[in-house]
């Protein structure tokens, strides 16, 4: 498929609109997720929306409607139990999304199963988003957007050096449990375009190439969007013209960017 017929399609500049809200809003958590060391709470809270998915095609609800209320509590029971001192995050990472992978495979299961929905979800197909899910990517895409840079400040001074935070009189569990709160919600938005097995690579990916060109949280966040963006827009074409599923392609232009940028930081060292 020839790349100018590709973007006639109204359902093409749809998906793409939806896109770069969703590549923009995941790279901004995925910063603050980055520096703190929570990467592994997006991959877990991935598996949990297999499990919110699981859910939905049950009931016959609307997937995104049933994995935002779902993956909230998700995050919000990571974080409640990682505060006690005596359980890593990892641990408890690995104890609730194993869990909800296992519902979600059983009630698929039920339900006779994977079909064309599931796997859809599972790998990422933003080409056939509904108009529903358009509209609620998009509005929750601008609104974790917003409150990103609403608490801006206080977020960057908890990225690098949370102990000051506390002296300061942030309250740092406040805004842990919030970042787990954006990020469920980046979860929920980002579903359909990488799939519930790939999403955690959307967050992750954008954050770590942007460290090895910049250090500063303000153009580390701002690089950030733009490689998000760029590998996103280049993953969707690829995915079209070859038939790819949306979610592995846009992995694939993160792996070899980031493998690009890691080479010729040493070339030119």
């Amino acid at each position: 498929m020839q790349i100018l017929d590709f973007l006639s399609y109204p359902f093409v500049i749809k998906a793409i609109i939806v896109g770069i809200c969703i590549s923009v809003s995941a790279a901004l958590i995925g910063v603050i997720l980055v520096q703190k060391k929570y990467s592994m709470i997006g991959h877990g809270l991935g598996e949990a929306g297999f499990a919110s998915l699981a859910i939905a095609l049950t009931l016959n609800l609307n997937p995104i409607l049933v994995s935002i209320p779902v993956l909230i509590i998700f995050s919000l029971i990571i974080m409640l139990i990682s505060q006690k001192k005596n359980i890593s995050g990892d641990t408890i990472i690995a104890m609730v999304s194993t869990t909800a992978l296992a519902t979600g495979i059983i009630l698929t299961a039920i339900n006779n199963g994977f079909n064309v929905d599931v796997y859809g979800y599972m790998f990422g197909s933003i080409l056939t988003m509904s108009t529903l899910d358009v509209i609620l990517s998009i509005l929750l895409s601008i609104t974790l957007t917003i409150i990103y840079f609403i608490f801006y400040n206080r977020l960057c001074l908890i990225s690098y050096d949370e102990n000051f935070a506390k002296t300061s009189g942030i309250n740092v569990t406040f805004y842990q449990f919030l970042i787990a709160v954006i990020t469920a919600l980046i979860v929920v938005v980002g579903m359909r375009m990488m799939g519930t097995l790939l999403i955690s690579s959307l967050i992750v990916f954008p954050a770590i190439t942007a460290r090895k060109i910049t250090n500063s949280f303000k153009s580390l966040t701002l690089v950030s969007c733009i490689i998000s963006v760029i590998t996103f827009l280049i993953g969707i074409i690829i995915s079209a013209m070859f038939s790819l599923p949306t979610g592995a392609s846009i992995v694939a232009a993160d792996v070899i960017l980031l493998f690009f940028i890691t080479i010729l930081k040493k070339i030119v060292k």
